[in-house]
């Protein structure tokens, strides 16, 4: 694990790791006061700033006046066009009808001629019979003739008609010369880091410049499974007016995603409403699992709950070393971008500690968890509650285990696939890290009992020590002596121990590949396991008749443990 240090002074500036799983560390900047201007300086600066935006109004009013008398002229010359189309083409129509009416009239004349002179023609034959025979037809011509009316009155009027002109959009145009176009939709921005607390969200977004504004609505509502997955059923919107192209969003809850979005306002109208974005609030503070949390002289491994109903995009881990006063040093030191809900941490021996933990998003880092206190003098370990046989209870400390004498019932034998079946057995929560463990345990001179280590996967179904995955040493009760063996894969050596210890120093060495065993009272080496350990192992526990067992860790190895 890499670390990136730097000295700090006791106001609490804090120390950077990089984490395990990322390239990348927090970035401080240096805040700086600054000191305050002459306030005459200021007020000529807002003079200034005032007189700017002044000018830049007024220049904006100036074009638009120009575009509205543009717009009502282009609009006006278009009804003029419109109109004048309009008279050619009722000219060309009265004219087309007159000139049709003329032709009728002039037929009606020549035929009317025509007969005129034939019937003097007739009336001008010498040869009365000629005559005679002649002038019937004419005659009837004429009578037929004089029958046809000639209507001579004009098909059409001479006037014009003159329809009332709809000007209403050139009105609304003048109508509209004194107000300012109504805003564009505004663009909202997207979330920036750090921008948001538990319950807040800072909202920013911005107007194109030669828009005017009175005032922005500012939209939100939050953003839930359920919505996603039934469109029908909306949560509630509530609504922010301001004044400013940015607004702080209050009373929200924490971790939660947001939509919001916003519109523009002035008198002439209100603007279409931005495209929706995603906000984020910071999150809960994690909770640390401090029966989950182990260590040893060399590290210490941190799991904790996320607290939140959303995913977070990291964890930030934060250590602070006690003072030899039990006062908390002012300098901190973080491992940032922890991606899951645990971190090992490399850590000095013989040291305290205080760690808390931060859940990070995009809208910044939530408060710290409640600190959990870690030493390092020496391991420190719970119990794996999981793996206890139905028999076993454990104290409300953690550190006892009790084997009751009365018979459970059937229903309180539901077993989980790691709980012990046949040895009335625990597993410890030993760190994984391949270094020096110490622990001592204390049983009562009448319990027979069974202590060591075995792998995670040591079978269940099975008794400590006689399979190849697990060592340990067994206590046998007799009428006439305590007996002891030392038990791996079904096998002990012909030890005999005279004295009784009434409590027993186990010693773990992953580089030496031993487990050790000591009468601490006396001192006494009982017996060492030499082995390879494949993978790493737990403490294990076993209690073969009634009694109780008590685990003391957190201790310093005693020098003759290691030698």
């Amino acid at each position: 694990m890499e670390t990136h240090k730097g000295v700090s002074d006791r106001g609490g500036r804090t120390f950077q790791r990089f984490s395990v799983d990322t390239n990348e560390s927090l970035h401080f900047e240096p805040c700086e006061d600054s000191s305050p201007s002459p306030t005459g300086i200021e007020h000529d600066e807002d003079n200034v700033f005032i007189k700017d935006e002044n000018e830049e109004n007024f220049g904006r009013q100036e074009q638009h006046l120009e575009q509205h008398h543009n717009d009502v002229l282009q609009t006006l010359s278009q009804r003029h066009n419109e109109r004048a189309a309009g008279l050619v083409e009722e000219k060309k129509s009265k004219m087309e009808a007159l000139y049709s009416q003329l032709l009728s009239c002039g037929q009606a004349l020549d035929a009317s001629k025509e007969l005129i002179e034939t019937a003097q023609e007739i009336y001008r034959t010498p040869d009365k019979r000629v005559f005679l025979k002649t002038v019937m037809p004419i005659i009837k011509r004429i009578e037929m003739f004089a029958k046809e009316k000639v209507d001579l009155t004009l098909s059409t009027k001479l006037d014009f008609e003159t329809p009332q002109a709809d000007l209403s959009d050139v009105k609304t145009m003048m109508d509209s010369v004194n107000a300012v176009p109504a805003p564009s939709a505004p663009v909202i921005n997207p979330q920036m880091s750090n921008s948001a607390t538990q319950t807040s969200l800072r909202v920013c977004w911005s107007l194109f410049s030669d828009d005017t504004v009175e005032y922005y609505d500012l939209y939100y509502r939050p953003v839930l499974e359920d919505t996603l997955a039934d469109g029908f059923c909306q949560p509630h919107v509530s609504t922010v007016k301001v004044k400013e192209t940015h607004c702080t969003v209050t009373d929200l809850l924490p971790n939660a995603q947001y939509e919001l979005w916003v519109t523009a306002t002035n008198t002439t109208g209100i603007s279409p409403a931005s495209e929706k974005a995603l906000y984020m609030t910071v999150p809960s503070p994690p909770v640390i699992k401090q029966r989950e949390c182990t260590s040893c002289p060399d590290a210490a491994l941190i799991r904790w709950e996320s607290g939140n109903t959303n995913p977070v995009d990291s964890y930030t881990v934060e250590l602070s070393e006690m003072d030899t006063d039990g006062t908390q040093s002012s300098i901190t030191e973080s491992i940032v971008a922890v991606p899951t809900c645990q971190c090992l941490i490399q850590l000095l021996s013989g040291r305290r500690y205080l760690i808390s933990v931060r859940a990070v998003n995009i809208g910044g880092p939530s408060d710290k968890s409640d600190a959990v206190y870690i030493s390092t003098s020496g391991t420190f370990f719970y119990f794996l509650e999981e793996t206890a046989h139905p028999c076993l209870s454990i104290s409300e400390d953690g550190f006892t285990i009790f084997y009751g004498d009365e018979e459970l019932p059937i229903s309180a034998m539901a077993l989980d696939d790691s709980a012990f079946t046949r040895c009335v057995a625990i597993l410890g929560d030993l760190i994984p890290v391949r270094a020096r463990h110490y622990w001592e345990v204390e049983v009562d001179e009448g319990t027979e009992f069974r202590i060591g280590v075995a792998y995670e996967d040591t079978e269940r179904n099975s008794y400590l020590g006689v399979n190849g995955s697990s060592w340990c040493m067994r206590h046998i009760l007799s009428s006439s002596r305590h007996k002891y063996e030392f038990l791996h894969n079904g096998w002990s050596p012909d030890l005999r121990i005279t004295v009784h210890p009434v409590r027993i120093g186990v010693a773990l060495d992953y580089d030496r590949g031993t487990l050790s065993f000591f009468n601490v009272n006396l001192e006494q080496h009982l017996h060492t396991f030499q082995c390879h350990f494949r993978n790493l192992v737990q403490p294990c526990f076993s209690l073969d008749n009634p009694g109780s067992l008590t685990v003391h860790n957190g201790i310093e190895a005693p020098e003759y443990t290691f030698i």
